[in-house]
Parts: structure tokens; sequence; C-alpha cells
């Protein structure tokens, strides 16, 4: 099963396997991701008023992390030596935007890597508040933009 309908991470046969990259060329591949973590206003302004090394730089590392072992935590996903990895917020009167890039040079894209690493952050950054808030929502994890490889470039609309 080749074609674009089909799931790559499936055989002719519906079994589970590990995709061959190998006859595909090795390109930079560009991938971000986002997601929000929706908060109080007041959990909201907390976070603000922290100093530096707060509760955002502690999920930037997470995300960072993360998304250097996402094949540890993806079963089928190809280990990437990545060359960048972005981790950022935007924080908002609802919550907090987290947002990653990734950059890789490699046979296969890094979109996996992009959404390791906002989970990650998020699921940090919800560790660190939920003292305050136990409430806090993940909420509209998604791939915003690829680029590089066969499939070619993708761009979220909405």
């Amino acid at each position: 099963m080749s074609d674009e309908t089909s799931f790559s991470h499936l055989d002719s046969q519906g079994n589970v396997q590990m995709v061959d990259v190998s006859a595909k060329d090795i390109t930079r591949r560009e991938a971000a991701a986002s997601c929000r973590v929706l908060l109080s206003v007041e959990t909201v302004a907390r976070l603000q008023s922290l100093p530096k090394g707060d509760a955002l730089a502690v999920a930037r590392i997470a995300g960072i992390q993360a998304a250097k072992r996402t094949d540890e935590l993806v079963p089928l996903a190809h280990p990437l030596p990545l060359d960048q990895v972005e981790v950022d917020f935007e924080t908002d009167a609802e919550g907090v935007t987290i947002q990653s890039k990734i950059v890789v040079t490699a046979r296969t894209g890094a979109e996996m890597e992009a959404l390791v690493a906002c989970s990650a952050a998020a699921l940090c950054l919800y560790d660190m508040v939920k003292a305050v808030e136990r409430t806090a929502v993940i909420t509209d994890l998604r791939l915003e933009r690829k680029s590089g490889g066969k499939s070619g470039p993708f761009q979220r609309s909405e």
C-alpha cells in the first residue's frame, strides 16, 4: 500500500510496519505545530508575573527534550537528528498558546517531533499550574505547516 490514501504504517495485509525510508532523499524538512492550554484569567496573570526561570521556561525545556525523544514515545517514528527545536509561548486572557518548530535534514519529516514538543510542553505547564488550577484544559493540538520531502508543503488554512 503506497498510494496517498493508505495508512503508511500498515502493509497490504493491514499489519503494522515501520515505513522504509531508505529510498527517500535526504532533504531539509521543517514542521510546526501548536496547541492551547486554557486557563483562568487569574492563572494567566500569575504566569505572566513570574520571573525568568518560570513555568514557561521549564515547559520550553520539556518540549525540546521530548522532541528529541519522539522515537521513544511514538513506536513507529524514526529517530531523527534534529537540527533545531523551538518552543514558544503566547499568553492571552484565555490561556497559553504553545508553538513548536522543528528543522531536520533527513529522509523523513518532523511532524511528529513538532506535535510531541507541543504536547510535552503543555503537559509540563499543566503539571506546574495544577496546584492553583486543576481545571486547566489542553486542547487543539495540530500540525500547522510542514515543508520538504516527497509529499510537498502543507499549510493549515484556518
